[in-house]
């Protein structure tokens, strides 16, 4: 979601003048959070998930469906007049970019783990948000991507294109598609005109026999004379072309946040996960088509990267598209403008180190830096920083803040940190370290501590299958914090980097291999295996669950050796046996014995009575998606849909276990 401040945004034009004011502040508001806070320690394992849904109209007259962009207020109305029954039932709802989506997560975080209790709160969000919604027959999805999105008819706006989209400029998504709050239609136009142009996104293309060589929708208009001309030279042959934020920020997701007893094991806690984040991504992968089409890739998070991607050309080391390139914005080669290797959504691109088993030749890729903000956090009178904790930072602090507002400009930098989140939310890499306020200080226990966010993780369609994800997650978090003086989790950067590329791959858990290590042990090296997904998970030396799962349910005494006991633990309340299946699902997963959401939608896709071999999905063919997705949301088992989709033992377990 982001800075969600109140205020006058100002536009890109306006706002550069204060870029370098508001980078130094933010720095100093950062620096007084580590004076102030960097002592505290001692805070419990306290953790939270987030779910976006998307708000789906289906019509069974015309057997389509689209994402209503009329039922928004809903946020309001939960937040207002329901606000008391979400308290009591410890949820929150949020505004997302997208007009049609809702995003969820628990009013107070969960403390350590009460299994089930993450699942029913995801039941009770989603069960309160249908209520709301179901005289209007909007079905809340958690879905990653609505299969025709930026396809005639995706929306229930009558007339989309009665006037012209000026703030995105996409062929493609009207401006409607934007959420309301002035944060993200500024956020849109103000990542395009720093770019000097559209964002492009190409995505492979599924190839089968009667797939055209080039995205046909791809089409010269004459609203906009530079970005209408950008569209044909920026498609490329064999993929799907995208022009917009909202093809990116528009998808939903499955996020996680995990507190830390003190800034070192948050530093030791967010080094652990780099390397779990695209296995993780992997193995949830739930994205099998953009914009009508089949892709080659099944996941969403290259796609969100290009579409927030607001590097100008010099800075892509690219020539721009066009010649008619305004404003010098893009062409600009001032002293300090850097290359900057990636998107500002992207893979986590810095270890944090501050413990024994970080060594500096681990972050052995290029990052571009911005220099004078490493020299303050290193050498200043308010904090002085470690030389690895600043380069992170530094890093972050090389893009300019993409949202400021008016009212906003004068902060007070020993009690405000808005200046330091301007930057900080709107680089959204795989994980984010997420340092405390000011007044988190060791002795005010009521604010909150040291944080990492782990962001990669694909939205599922049940509440049980993302309170498995979720739960396996937190096992791992617990495990690392628990065995921190132990587990050496490092490998080079580099090779993250690539098993990020890796895990977009189609049936990447089926074909692909993936850097991993062999040993985990406090004595291990740093080199690095190719593995499958089968053997990063399972394989006795290294695998995920031998190393992490088996190792903290044993410390926790639900085990004594593997977590294949729990099946058959004598528990009372069936907690062990639900976790059992909760770990089942992400195991067989990762094996391939059951497909992931991807796998899955793609065969229903490639298997309808109506496709053509052509890699296309027609009106019908998304709203029978959208009918299974419902049916699979609702465990409604009716057409055998809930079996099939997650195996026989684990579906009629679902079923009968419902929460």
């Amino acid at each position: 979601m982001g800075l969600l401040s109140s205020g006058t945004p100002l536009t890109w034009i306006e706002s550069r003048k204060y870029n370098d004011y508001v980078r130094e502040n933010g720095l100093k508001q950062l620096l007084y959070v580590f004076k102030f806070c960097s002592r505290r320690t001692g805070d419990p394992l306290y953790w939270g998930d987030e779910i976006e849904y998307l708000l789906c109209q289906l019509n069974d007259g015309t057997k389509e469906a689209c994402l209503t962009l009329n039922h928004d207020s809903v946020i309001d109305d939960l937040n207002g007049k329901y606000n008391k029954e979400c308290e009591d039932l410890n949820l929150k709802f949020h505004p997302e970019y997208g007009r049609y989506m809702v995003e969820s997560t628990p009013r107070r975080p969960y403390f350590d783990l009460n299994v089930g209790e993450t699942e029913q709160n995801m039941a009770m969000r989603r069960r309160l948000l249908s209520k709301l919604l179901e005289n209007s027959g909007v079905l809340p999805l958690s879905m990653a991507v609505f299969p025709r999105m930026g396809c005639e008819g995706f929306t229930n706006l009558q007339n989309p294109w009665s006037h012209k989209n000026c703030i995105s400029r996409s062929l493609y998504l009207p401006d409607e598609i934007i959420n309301r709050h002035a944060r993200f239609p500024t956020l849109t136009a103000n990542i395009r005109i720093r770019r000097g142009e559209k964002v492009c996104i190409n995505v492979p293309m599924y190839c089968d026999t009667n797939t055209p060589a080039v995205d046909d929708t791809v089409y010269q208009r004459t609203w906009f004379d530079r970005e209408d001309r950008e569209s044909i030279v920026a498609s490329k042959p064999g993929n799907i072309y995208m022009d917009s934020m909202g093809f990116g920020m528009g998808c939903s997701c499955l996020q996680e946040t995990f507190s830390a007893p003190n800034v070192d094991a948050a530093r030791y806690l967010y080094d652990g996960l780099v390397n779990i984040a695209p296995i993780m991504l992997a193995v949830s992968a739930s994205s099998p088509f953009f914009k009508g089409w089949l892709a080659e890739w099944d996941v969403r998070w290259n796609i969100i990267a290009n579409a927030v991607d607001d590097r100008t050309p010099f800075e892509r080391g690219e020539e721009p598209l066009t010649n008619s390139v305004y404003g010098g914005i893009a062409k600009e080669k001032k002293a300090k403008t850097q290359r900057i290797q990636k998107s500002r959504y992207s893979v986590t691109d810095l270890y944090l180190g501050g413990n024994r088993f970080f060594k500096r030749e681990m972050n052995d890729a290029p990052v571009a830096i911005n220099e004078d903000a490493y020299a303050m956090m290193v050498d200043n009178d308010i904090f002085k920083m470690d030389e690895d904790l600043a380069r992170h930072f530094a890093h972050l602090f090389v893009r300019d803040p993409l949202v400021i507002y008016n009212e906003s400009l004068e902060q007070d930098n020993l009690t405000q940190t808005d200046h330091f989140e301007n930057i900080q939310s709107t680089n959204w890499q795989t994980l984010r370290f997420k340092p405390p306020v000011q007044s988190a200080t060791p002795e005010n226990t009521s604010a909150v501590g040291w944080r990492v966010e782990f962001r990669p993780l694909e939205v599922q369609l049940t509440d049980f299958e993302n309170a498995a994800f979720a739960t396996f997650l937190y096992l791992i978090v617990k495990c690392l914090l628990v065995f921190s003086d132990d587990i050496n989790p490092y490998v080079p950067i580099s090779k993250v980097w690539e098993n990020m590329d890796t895990a977009h791959v189609r049936d990447s858990v089926l074909k692909c291999d993936f850097h991993w290590k062999r040993s985990f042990s406090a004595d291990s090296d740093y080199t690095t295996a190719l593995y499958n997904l089968d053997d990063i998970f399972h394989n006795p030396q290294s695998g995920i669950f031998p190393t992490f799962i088996d190792r903290i349910l044993r410390h926790e005494g639900y085990v004594a050796r593997t977590w294949k006991e729990l099946k058959h633990s004598k528990n009372e309340d069936g907690n062990c046996k639900r976790l059992y299946y909760y770990l089942k699902l992400v195991s067989d997963r990762a094996k391939g014995s059951l497909p992931t959401t991807a796998r899955y939608m793609r065969d229903v896709v490639l298997n309808h009575p109506d496709y053509q071999k052509d890699s296309r999905i027609t009106k019908k063919m998304n709203y029978d998606i959208m009918r299974l997705a419902q049916r699979l949301t609702n465990l409604d088992d009716t057409y055998n849909d809930v079996t099939q989709f997650l195996g026989s033992e684990l579906g009629t377990y679902v079923i009968n276990h419902a929460l």
